[in-house]
């Protein structure tokens, strides 16, 4: 008998067709689609501006449903760009619409930043869902600079060494979940 799928939800902090980072999560969803089932999270910036105001009653249909992904999820993989230092608005709107939950908590997480620098990102990744009680390992944590010279006109990863580190990073991950 074969061993149960784990089921990962995947999410990328950039809302650009063939973004850097959707290359990089669609290569690790075929990379290791016979070990995991990894789902694409269609598009953060659908999500309405955080509101701490709001009543648990009151919370957006799509957010619950962002809710529910994340915690029928095995694991949770965030591949995000940096833009001025920091993380784009709709992740960290995103993340913010989980503040007032325990779904990260003890969740395991890959993180990868992959843009042109990346490291306040990716610092600020790693710092935020410690917060959250994610479960954060630095095996499971990439920094991926320069990225768009990583990638090629066929929308390939075509740097061997970093497919490397994204597969180290994804086994690590892996055993994790």
């Amino acid at each position: 008998m074969e061993p149960t799928k784990k089921r990962i939800l995947a999410v990328s902090g950039s809302t650009r067709l063939n973004s850097a980072n959707g290359v990089i999560l669609q290569t690790i969803a075929d990379l290791y689609r016979r070990k995991s089932d990894i789902h694409i999270y269609p598009d953060l910036a659908a999500l309405p501006h955080f509101d701490p105001g709001l009543d648990e009653a009151e919370t957006p249909d799509i957010v619950l449903d962002f809710h529910r992904q994340i915690a029928q999820s095995d694991g949770v993989i965030i591949c995000t760009p940096e833009y001025v230092f920091s993380l784009p608005a709709v992740l960290k709107n995103a993340i913010e619409w989980t503040v007032a939950t325990t779904l990260f908590s003890n969740k395991p997480v890959a993180l990868i930043t992959a843009s042109s620098s990346g490291e306040k990102a990716h610092e600020s990744l790693i710092m935020i869902m410690k917060t959250l009680y994610a479960r954060v390992e630095d095996e499971a944590c990439l920094l991926i600079r320069g990225v768009k010279s990583k990638i090629g006109v066929d929308k390939q990863i075509s740097d061997p060494v970093v497919l490397n580190k994204i597969n180290s990073t994804i086994e690590a991950f892996l055993k994790m979940v």
